[in-house]
């Protein structure tokens, strides 16, 4: 009897959790900034379903949701994983190009010279 009381009260606890969890998580993918923020707040709301789907099965005894939280788990690994090589192969972060950007040598400028003896050689003016 002691024993379903703390486990009820354990149940309801991490449910509380979860949901806080999850509604975070929510609130950083909706906000960003960026996009690798959004990805990892995706990643984060996968961990957080199966979080949820532990905590069901526990619940009721039923033993095939762990299975459906395994499969669920790798579900989100690929996803994460094809979302890291979309932002690969889109380029670097918006931050990241603008400190490289500016970090970036530009090559010295000619003098006017250069230009005037071009018009020269064409017979232009």
């Amino acid at each position: 009897m002691m024993a379903e009381t703390v486990l009820s009260a354990a149940i309801g606890f991490a449910l509380v959790l979860l949901s806080a969890a999850l509604l975070m998580t929510v609130l950083r993918i909706i906000r960003g900034p960026t996009l690798p923020d959004r990805v990892l707040g995706l990643d984060m709301l996968v961990a957080i379903a199966i979080g949820f789907i532990a905590v069901i099965a526990i619940k009721t005894g039923f033993n095939l949701y762990i299975d459906i939280a395994i499969a669920l788990g790798l579900v989100g690994f690929l996803a994460t994983v094809a979302f890291a090589r979309f932002i690969l192969a889109r380029g670097l972060a918006p931050e990241q190009s603008a400190v490289a950007a500016s970090t970036k040598k530009t090559p010295p400028k000619r003098g006017k010279a250069a230009p005037a003896a071009r018009r020269k050689r064409r017979g232009a003016r």
